[in-house]
């Protein structure tokens, strides 16, 4: 008897956390499901004027947007997801930026994994972000654990090098994309607290913490995307920084460009310019079929440049 109690608790254990790992989540609208969970990914080019050394710049940009199966404990996308009981779907996007500064190009990316739910201020799992050019190369990420955000850099830059900081629980701007594209009218606003965009982290070489931010979603008006859309706004009073994303007013909210002005450059050259992205074209597909060399007619579908910046 004593031995069928113990293996009763011992099953229900493993029920319960079995239970506990595996998150179900309600999708955010009725159409989420048969937009999103068809097996193919949204691929959108954006026409690209990037702010760097005090200049604008000319390149490409893309957002892929695409459902997965996610581990709450490793964070990482599953291989089998059938097989275990700790995986949650997520909405990814990754989104990647080419263009050149004088004689040598620059390769930028950025991956944020978000919980699907009817609420887009879901906290992102996990981002990280990776820029590339003839200097050297950086890599940073967020990771959640145990409620708050775990920041790690590697950077080549010898007064940077390699740091690992608890930076808090606040809502993570790049969270804002994906929350978009579930239901923006849940985002945070007002006065908020927000861990500035990676991206922008790296180019600026600031410290990685919580800034006090004001967030607002309205209509937009035709000056900058010439049609009907809505735009989330989010000013940084302290860093003098502000970031308008432009997306259609009806789901799946097409992210149909973005503005992004601060102080760029460095030291007498520094100014106040704005990064812009304008959408160019977007398809639907499962581009990871799509790796052989007569598969390269899907990048003039999206209007991309052969080398994957412009001139």
């Amino acid at each position: 008897m004593r031995l069928y109690a113990w293996m009763m608790i011992v099953f229900l254990g493993v029920f319960l956390c079995s239970c506990k790992r595996e998150k179900s989540y309600t999708s955010p609208n009725e159409n989420f499901a048969q937009t999103w969970y068809a097996g193919k990914a949204e691929l959108t080019s954006y026409t690209l004027e990037q702010a760097r050394y005090g200049e604008v710049r000319r390149g490409e940009a893309v957002l892929i947007f695409v459902t997965e199966d996610f581990s709450n404990d490793q964070l990482i996308k599953l291989d089998e997801p059938d097989k275990t009981s700790d995986k949650t779907k997520v909405l990814k996007l990754n989104l990647t930026k080419s263009f050149v500064t004088g004689v040598y190009p620059y390769s930028m990316m950025l991956c944020v994994f978000t919980p699907v739910s009817a609420s887009g201020n879901e906290t992102a799992l996990k981002i990280t972000s990776s820029v590339q050019e003839w200097c050297g190369q950086t890599y940073s990420s967020l990771k959640m654990k145990g409620g708050n955000y775990d920041w790690r850099l590697y950077s080549y830059f010898e007064k940077e090098g390699e740091q690992n900081e608890t930076v808090g629980d606040a809502f993570a701007e790049d969270g804002i994309w994906t929350g978009i594209r579930m239901n923006p009218n849940t985002l945070p606003q007002g006065k908020v607290k927000l861990l500035p965009g990676l991206l922008w982290q790296r180019l600026s070489h600031t410290t990685m913490q919580a800034e006090e931010a004001e967030a607002t979603l309205t209509k937009a008006d035709t000056s900058f995307i010439k049609e009907a859309a809505q735009v989330y706004t989010v000013h940084y009073p302290s860093l003098n920084r502000t970031l308008r994303i432009y997306f259609t007013a009806a789901a799946p909210y097409q992210i149909l460009g973005w503005q992004e002005s601060y102080p760029d450059g460095f030291g007498p050259n520094k100014k106040m310019l704005t990064t812009t992205a304008k959408r160019k074209a977007t398809i639907w597909s499962d581009y990871w079929s799509h790796n052989r060399l007569s598969d390269s007619t899907y990048r003039d579908s999206l209007q991309l440049a052969p080398h994957g910046y412009e001139q």
